[in-house]
C-alpha cells in the first residue's frame, strides 16, 4: 500500500482514518485492552504504574510537578518504542497516532517522529472522537444494509450455518462470535472472557463497514442481549425487520451437535449442576433433580434432548414469534447431518437460493440437502 500523502497539519479527523491504516494507541496497555481503533498497536508512552505516579502527583503536588516527572518517563518510554520499533520503518513511513483525547500524549510521539522526519499525524480528538464516530455510524449504518436472518431452534447450528457461509464467500455478521457467547444460559466460553461493550461496538462496525450494501449479509436471529453484550437499538430493528430462513434440524442432531459444543460441561459435570440449578424457578425442583441425576450419570443424550424439549425450544419459539413474526413461514432449511461438509454443502444451496447470481455454480449441490420449500 502508498503511503498516505504529505500532509502539513500534524492533526488529521475520524474522516481519514482509511488513509492511515498503520495505527498506534500511545495510552496504557489497560485502556487500550478495553478498546481500541481496529489494526492499531499499544506503544503506551506512559504504563498503567506510571500514569498512576504522574495523577498521584498531580492530585497531590499540582501540575507542573505532575509535567515534569511525566515528561521524563514519556522520553524515556519514546527513545524505547523507537530502538524497539523504529529502525526498520522507511523514510515515508505515516503512521497515525492518537491518545484519550488527542491531548499531549499523542502529540508528544507525534512531535518526535516528524521532527526525525516520518510522515505521522496525530488524531484529533483521539480515541474519544473515535467512540463518537463508532456511535454514529451504529445508528446509521445497520438501515442502510440488507440482512437475511438464519433462524432455528437451539441446537440447529446456525453459527456452523454461518461459519459455512463466510467460507463460501458470503457476507455474514457473526454476533456470537464477535460476543464471545453463544447467548444462552450455557453459551460463555471457560477458555475466554467477553469483550467489553465498546470493543463489541467497534468490532461490529468494523464487520459492516467492510460489507457490500448490495449484498445481503447473513446474521443469526439474536436477542437484544447476548451475555453481557447489548444489541444497538439501530441494529436490532434492522435484523428483526428483516427476512429470514429457518434451519431445520431433526432432534438427533441437534443434540449431538450440542454435545459436541459443550464438551467441556460433559468433562466437568457440576458446573453443568451449577447451570442447571438456575432454571429451578421455571422448571421447579423436582425436574432440576432429575436433569442433575442425568448429568452426574454421564446421561447426557437424556439430559439434553430434556433440555431442549422442556427449555430451549418453548423459550426460543415465544422469541422467534414475537421478534421475527415471519420466521415461521420463511424458506426451509435441513443439513443432512453436522460435519464440515454437510454444512459446506447447505451453504452452497443457500446462498442459490438467496443470492443466486454470485454463485451460479452452487445449483450444483442441491440435492445433499433439503431445498427450499
Amino acid at each position: 500500500m502508498n503511503a498516505p500523502a504529505f500532509v502539513a497539519s500534524s492533526q488529521v479527523g475520524v474522516a481519514a482514518l482509511a488513509d492511515y491504516p498503520e495505527r498506534i494507541d500511545v495510552r496504557s496497555p489497560s485502556e487500550f485492552a478495553l478498546d481500541h481503533i481496529p489494526g492499531a498497536v499499544n506503544w503506551p508512552v506512559l504504563d498503567d504504574a506510571q500514569r498512576a505516579i504522574v495523577g498521584a502527583l498531580h492530585a497531590r503536588e499540582g501540575a507542573f510537578a505532575a509535567k515534569r516527572v511525566g515528561a521524563a518517563l514519556v522520553a524515556r518510554n519514546i527513545a524505547a518504542m523507537l530502538e524497539a520499533h523504529g529502525r526498520e520503518r522507511p523514510r515515508d513511513w505515516a503512521p497515525l497516532v492518537y491518545c484519550w483525547r488527542g491531548g499531549k500524549r499523542s502529540a508528544a510521539l507525534v512531535h518526535i517522529l516528524r521532527e526525525i522526519g516520518w510522515r505521522a499525524v496525530q488524531l484529533e480528538g483521539g480515541y474519544q472522537a473515535y467512540r463518537r464516530h463508532v456511535s454514529a455510524r451504529l445508528a446509521s449504518v445497520p438501515g442502510t444494509l440488507r440482512f437475511v436472518v438464519v433462524c432455528g431452534l437451539t441446537g440447529s447450528g446456525k453459527s456452523r450455518l454461518l461459519a459455512a457461509l463466510a467460507a463460501q464467500g458470503a457476507q455474514v455478521l457473526d454476533l456470537e462470535r464477535i460476543a464471545r457467547h453463544r447467548g444462552s444460559l450455557l453459551g460463555d466460553d471457560p477458555t475466554d472472557t467477553q469483550p467489553t461493550q465498546k470493543a463489541f461496538d467497534t468490532a461490529v462496525l468494523h464487520d459492516l463497514d467492510r460489507c457490500d450494501p448490495a449484498r445481503p449479509i447473513f446474521v443469526e436471529s439474536e436477542s437484544r442481549r447476548i451475555g453481557s453484550i447489548q444489541l444497538g437499538d439501530a441494529l436490532l430493528a434492522a435484523i428483526r425487520g428483516a427476512p429470514c430462513i429457518r434451519l431445520v434440524t431433526p432432534q438427533p442432531l441437534r443434540v449431538a451437535h450440542l454435545m459436541d459444543e459443550y464438551a467441556h460441561f460433559l468433562q466437568d459435570p457440576e458446573a453443568l449442576v451449577a447451570r442447571l440449578l438456575r432454571l429451578a424457578p421455571l422448571h421447579g425442583r423436582k425436574t432440576i433433580e432429575h436433569w442433575i441425576d442425568a448429568a452426574r450419570a454421564g446421561d447426557f443424550v437424556t439430559l439434553v434432548d430434556a433440555l431442549l424439549t422442556l427449555h430451549y425450544d418453548p423459550s426460543y419459539t415465544r422469541s422467534l414469534v414475537g421478534n421475527f413474526p415471519g420466521a415461521m413461514q420463511a424458506p426451509t432449511f435441513a443439513p443432512a447431518a453436522i460435519d464440515a461438509a454437510a454444512w459446506d454443502a447447505l451453504a452452497r444451496d443457500v446462498i442459490a437460493a438467496i443470492e443466486p447470481r454470485a454463485t451460479p455454480a452452487a445449483a450444483h449441490d442441491n440435492e445433499a440437502v433439503e431445498n427450499t420449500r
